[in-house]
């Protein structure tokens, strides 16, 4: 069902000595010591009991909070959760704990239920049940559904009484403190005074000389008047009520924001509920959350914060390739100077857009193409690692010498340079690994496996006859010379090697391991993937397959010069040099070989980042013996540099005609005609096109990432057409953005998924998400989601249904601004003057779309609309990209306070016994039964967030995130029109209420 309605919050409030206010506003004194049940109900299975007990001193001593057996003790001004005393804020799967103003507040995440309280010392003077519901028919206790009539009848059922404590009835004794107040406050509560001042009384007998007592009475009994009234302004000079103390520079409010301004969110939102009485920083001053204690700086004055560690405003920090200033809280970055590169690591591959994914054989293929130089690959029959790299050029005269310098910069590594400013860096030991930085400036066209280098992630599966793919398979296969079998295996294929590499692969993940430096800067996702791809399915020694896995992230760090430590020693992947050579992980050619002495080295003049590997220490030169000598001991050359012993595995072809045809027997079309894909001779003109594995003849159209292409002359011809952007979200935090890029992070607080208030920019909307979890606190089981349609209304969609809470001022229009269906089992909310679409299944998942105007004017969880997946992890506020775990972080709402997520969770590696029945269970989406999508939509990310969804292993893991993975591709494959009955009497059958097709 869909609801629509104001958000109703009832109150049940107790403070003084006893003094009860239930849900339906009634008012009751109870003078006792004994604990009682102040509420109790059931709401969606889940049980919640309060019980409460007031001390000698007429202050609650004792509550207890117990919500789905959770059990939370406020007590003697602590609070303990299962039996541990927690600090704020407190952040569980089930609820969070923090400071709200100069109170505390638990805010249950399976109950629209909130407990908020006041500690003074001695106990709590006020504490206040808020739910965010209709009350439950059950409900019981002195806040229960009762109509103030039988009060005592109430008091009776509630007590928890044993023999150690009393009831007493209640005593009315004049007061003139009480008398003196209310004379004040006649204009605000006029018929309702007579009654709160009996109460006042029977609050104040006995307990005259606490302030506890009496204070928060006058104070619960002003905020009954409104905020214009005269009372707020005397009432605790009337009532020798001193103001509470603050901590640090904090300075007392009666009326202001629950939540500090800070460094950290220095414009917090709010609602109307959130002016309580606070503590504030001085005006024009935020609270310095990064530093310890309460004080109060300038904004300008607020430090920065990366990968743990803090920076002052003004302070830079660097790596190879982008220098920070901290700058009011926020970074200011410079643009990347580092040269964008393709990397082809084993079967993995990263373009220069950087765009990852794997090949599906091992064949040979073209790694990048120019003007008139081609990069070829092959790989070896045996085992997914390379077996060649040819770099062709093809000209009409030139002197090789003067475009190709070619050299070993150490034992495993071989770097070339050509005068076209392309540099090809080339791992020779354990294994051959590719890196291609292309040229400087490339005036023409770059294509191949590598992609084109044009900062644009969602083309780099441009195919050779000029259509963009959208999985890697066909993409590769077009690149491919001659034919090209799929023969690397996609899941490991034998269970001892899988064994071992997930046990050795996950030092990659380890937050206080080897590469932890690292972290911060590049995600280990990908890499950790590939370590366990490469590792399981390795043909000799898995050691050495597991040291060329790890070297990969290693070498990436390196990259950007983040020094990761001596990574071998620890990884037992150690080096052993030839003769008296050194190995280092900074090694470089300049000047170190006795050949050098003899004129200037032209190795010099390159500008190459050190490598890893054997060579030569400081003061040592390399003689041709591979020998390092002192200067004394090289021999002397004549100047003729020549290339360096290399191995024949590199090789050059430089070609001075235009004419290379070279005759082969065999079959082949007439002359002016050529082979279709049918096997057919045709005219040029009538050549066929393929796409996503089907042959489409000339003139056929084919509509394909927001381009429509037309076949003709054996290419496809396309245009841009506009479409809109596709974030989605579901399972336990898998994320696929606007751009495509995919990540996990799974955090407890409430996070910002897409708004337009990015870099300053007055915004209009925003759309917030928080997890909701299963009876399995491991697990989330629906999504709670927040559209805020700022100035106008907000939407929020939990429970299955949709709840508005219209802002101040608005109205509803003739014209509606949204609208909400049911279609099928989602609730779809459009906002067509905005260009914002919600698709949510009422569960985990949930679908943003953006019209194309939005594009480059958004950002949040699901990153910034430009194309270009690179760039999607950037902090709030700040162009630093950064890990998953760091980003997600960053876009914590500003309220309430939420901490961190400081450790990220692998299920599978939490419950290995899981993984492989994970795999096997999810190898439905790479197997026959969505073959027929395989082309269209790439299954690669949707089967690994699948295998960590289904690695929970409980009942609801093994099935709800299970089913939800699988529905994910099943609807991706439906947008692109191929449709799959997947699901079968035992397959997500049962649980098809949750996960639709």
């Amino acid at each position: 069902s869909i609801t629509q309605c104001w958000i109703l919050i009832n109150t049940c409030r107790t403070f003084g000595s006893g003094v009860v206010q239930p849900f339906n506003d009634s008012v009751f004194y109870v003078r006792s010591n004994c604990p009682f049940t102040l509420t109790h109900f059931t709401h969606n299975r889940v049980e919640c009991d309060i019980t409460t007990r007031r001390g000698d001193n007429g202050l609650l001593v004792q509550v207890e909070i117990i919500i789905n057996k959770v059990r939370t003790v406020l007590q003697n001004g602590s609070i303990q959760v299962e039996r541990k005393s927690v600090s704020l804020p407190y952040d569980h799967t089930y609820q969070h704990i923090f400071h709200y103003g100069i109170y505390t507040k638990l805010r249950s995440s399976l109950l629209p239920l909130s407990v908020t309280w006041h500690n003074v010392p001695g106990g709590i003077d006020t504490l206040w049940v808020e739910l965010e519901q209709e009350l439950s028919t059950d409900m019981t206790g002195l806040c229960g559904k009762h109509n103030g009539t039988g009060n005592q009848k109430v008091v009776m059922e509630s007590v928890l009484a044993d023999d150690t404590c009393q009831t007493r009835d209640p005593t009315s004794v004049g007061s003139p403190e009480c008398g003196t107040f209310f004379s004040h406050t006649l204009e605000c509560l006029q018929a309702r005074v007579r009654q709160y001042l009996d109460l006042c009384e029977k609050n104040i007998y006995k307990y005259e000389m606490s302030k506890g007592v009496t204070c928060s009475f006058f104070k619960e009994i002003v905020q009954q008047c409104e905020n214009t009234s005269r009372v707020w302004d005397i009432w605790r000079s009337v009532t020798k009520c001193d103001k509470p103390d603050c901590p640090g520079d904090l300075i007392y409010v009666e009326q202001g924001p629950a939540f500090v301004p800070s460094c950290t969110n220095p414009n917090p939102r709010f609602s109307n509920q959130d002016y309580i009485s606070t503590c504030v920083c001085p005006e024009g001053k935020v609270l310095n959350d990064q530093a310890d204690g309460f004080h109060c700086v300038s904004v300008s004055s607020c430090p920065c914060v990366f990968a743990g560690k803090s920076y002052s405003t003004g302070d830079m920090r660097s790596t190879k390739c982008q220098s920070c200033k901290c700058d009011s809280g926020k970074w200011r970055c410079s643009e990347n100077i580092c040269p964008a590169r393709c990397v082809i690591e084993g079967q993995h591959v990263t373009t220069f857009d950087g765009k990852e994914y794997v090949l599906p054989g091992k064949c040979t293929y073209v790694a990048l193409q120019g003007f008139n130089w081609t990069i070829k690959i092959e790989f070896s029959e045996k085992a997914p690692s390379l077996k060649t790299v040819a770099f062709l050029l093809f000209q009409v005269q030139a002197d090789f010498e003067d475009n190709v310098l070619v050299f070993w910069q150490s034992s495993m590594y071989i770097h070339f340079h050509t005068s076209l400013g392309m540099k090809i860096e080339v791992q020779m030991s354990p294994e051959i690994q590719l890196y291609i930085t292309p040229p400087a400036n490339h005036t023409g066209m770059i294509s191949g496996l590598c992609g084109n280098n044009n900062n644009d992630t969602t083309d780099d599966f441009t195919t050779t006859s000029g259509i963009i793919e959208n999985s890697a398979q066909p993409f590769a296969q077009s690149w491919s010379v001659g034919d090209c079998a799929v023969d690397i295996p996609d899941t490991c294929i034998n269970k001892d090697n899988e064994i071992f590499a997930d046990e050795k692969c996950s030092v990659l993940n380890n937050p206080d391991g080897i590469f932890a430096e690292c972290h911060g800067h590049i995600p280990t996702d990908y890499y950790h993937r590939a370590c366990i791809l490469r590792t399981c399915n390795c043909g000799s020694s898995l050691q050495q397959c597991l040291c060329v896995a790890l070297s990969s992230y290693a070498k990436a760090c390196a990259s950007l010069g983040v020094v990761v430590g001596d990574w071998r020693k620890a990884t037992n992947c150690t080096v052993t040099c030839q003769k008296n050579q050194e190995f280092t992980y900074d090694t470089q050619a300049c000047n170190h070989t006795c050949r050098s002495l003899s004129g200037p080295d032209p190795r010099c003049g390159v500008d190459d980042a050190p490598v890893e590997g054997c060579g030569c220490p400081e003061g040592t030169h390399l003689n041709q013996g591979n020998i390092c000598t002192r200067k004394a001991d090289c021999v002397c050359h004549y100047y003729g540099g020549t290339v360096p012993p290399g191995s024949v595995i590199i090789f050059f072809l430089v070609d001075f005609q235009s004419d290379r045809s070279i005759c082969n027997s065999g079959c082949y079309c007439p002359e002016g005609q050529y082979e279709d894909h049918r096997g057919n001779c045709v005219t040029r003109d009538n050549c066929t096109c393929v796409y996503s594995g089907k042959v489409f003849s000339p003139g056929q159209h084919v509509k394909t990432n927001c381009k429509t292409c037309t076949c003709g002359q054996g290419q496809w011809h396309c245009k841009d057409e506009p479409c809109p952007g596709k974030c989605q979200v579901y399972g336990n935090g898998h994320y696929q953005t606007f751009d495509s890029k995919w990540y996990r992070f799974d955090g407890h607080c409430q996070y910002t998924l897409v708004e337009d208030g990015c870099e300053n920019r007055n915004g209009t909307f925003s759309v917030r998400v928080e997890s909701v979890p299963c009876c399995d606190e491991a697990l989330t089981c629906s999504r709670a989601i927040i559209l805020d349609l700022q100035g106008e209304v907000t939407l929020t969609l939990s429970d299955m249904n949709v709840t508005r809470q219209n802002h101040v001022g608005w109205t509803l229009q003739e014209d509606p601004l949204y609208s909400i269906h049911t279609v099928g089992l989602y609730i779809i909310i459009s906002v067509p003057s905005r260009g914002i679409t919600l698709i949510w299944d009422k569960h985990t998942r949930i679908t943003i779309e953006l019209h194309e105007g939005w594009r480059n004017l958004v950002c949040g969880l699901c990153g910034n609309f430009d194309s270009n997946e690179m760039n999607d992890l950037k902090i709030s506020g700040s162009a630093v990209a950064s890990s998953p775990m760091a980003f997600g972080n960053s876009w914590k709402a500003a309220t309430p306070p939420c901490s961190d997520v400081t450790t990220e969770i692998f299920p599978c590696e939490r419950n290995s016994y899981c993984s492989a029945w994970a795999q096997r269970r999810c190898m439905i989406i790479r197997g026959d039964t969505f073959k027929a999508c395989h082309f269209k939509v790439d299954p690669e990310p949707y089967y690994h967030a699948c295998v960590q969804e289904s690695c929970s292993c409980e009942f609801e893991g093994k099935f709800l995130g299970f089913c939800t993975a699988v529905a994910a591709y099943a609807e991706a494959c439906s947008d692109q029109d191929v449709c799959v009955n997947w699901r079968t009497p035992d397959l997500c059958r049962k649980l098809r209420y949750y996960f639709p097709h």
